[in-house]
């Protein structure tokens, strides 16, 4: 890779906050009308329908570079006037994710631009590292699910996706449905709403004006006692 090509990469991943910014600034507005589907657009851009363009794997190997890190030295939450319940809950993890003391997962569920109904579980700690949550804290941008988090299901057109990421291993073949195991301390998260708390892990129904439904896994990845977050 020459010089001029290696800063050009650097260029796309200091512009875009993360991999799903890239792909929308590929798409079209009259290719968009046609599809009806987000997601489906940003596909066709990954899998290069439309020209030749930078892989995931190239992105989010920038976006966790040594450089690019120092810039989250600052809490993305700090010094933010937070008014939903779920900003503050974010907030309120976000050391603690960024720190290793808790790999959080986020169950969203909620309409997307496209005005169809999505769901999925985020990797919270992995989101942080890979993007600038700045523009969630602030209300610029909201927190989506996406099909390259954890899970994803668009109930409109039925799309599925799973994918496991650096601290959880997606286990779909359980008799209870979908599980995720942390990889750091091979613990199942117990995704059963009656199911109860541990000492490891805590699950937090957050009550939020942005979102349909919002649910926080908490799962604690260091010998630190885990102290369950107010209810929001």
């Amino acid at each position: 890779m020459t010089d001029d090509s290696a800063d050009s990469l650097n260029d796309v991943v200091t512009q875009f906050t993360s991999y799903e910014d890239f792909l929308d600034s590929k798409i079209t507005a009259s290719a968009l009308y046609y599809l009806e589907d987000e997601e489906l657009a940003r596909q066709l851009v990954e899998l290069g329908q439309w020209g030749t363009v930078l892989t995931r794997e190239e992105f989010q190997s920038r976006k966790v570079s040594p450089s690019l890190r120092n810039q989250h030295r600052t809490l993305a939450s700090a010094g933010k006037e937070l008014k939903d319940n779920f900003l503050k809950a974010l907030a309120e993890r976000e050391e603690n994710n960024r720190n290793g003391i808790l790999t959080s997962i986020i169950f969203i569920r909620d309409r997307n631009a496209g005005v169809q109904e999505v769901s999925g579980y985020i990797d919270y700690a992995h989101r942080l590292q890979t993007e600038d949550f700045e523009a969630y804290f602030s209300g610029k941008k909201r927190l989506m699910p996406r099909r390259s988090d954890l899970s994803f299901y668009n109930w409109r057109t039925q799309m599925s996706t799973s994918h496991s990421s650096p601290n959880y291993e997606v286990i779909t073949d359980q008799p209870s449905g979908l599980v995720f195991q942390n990889k750091t301390d091979r613990k199942v998260l117990e995704l059963n709403p009656w199911a109860a708390s541990s000492d490891n892990w805590s699950r937090s129904e957050v009550k939020s004006d942005l979102y349909v439904q919002v649910v926080i896994y908490d799962h604690k990845t260091r010998s630190t006692t885990l102290t369950p977050y107010p209810a929001q």
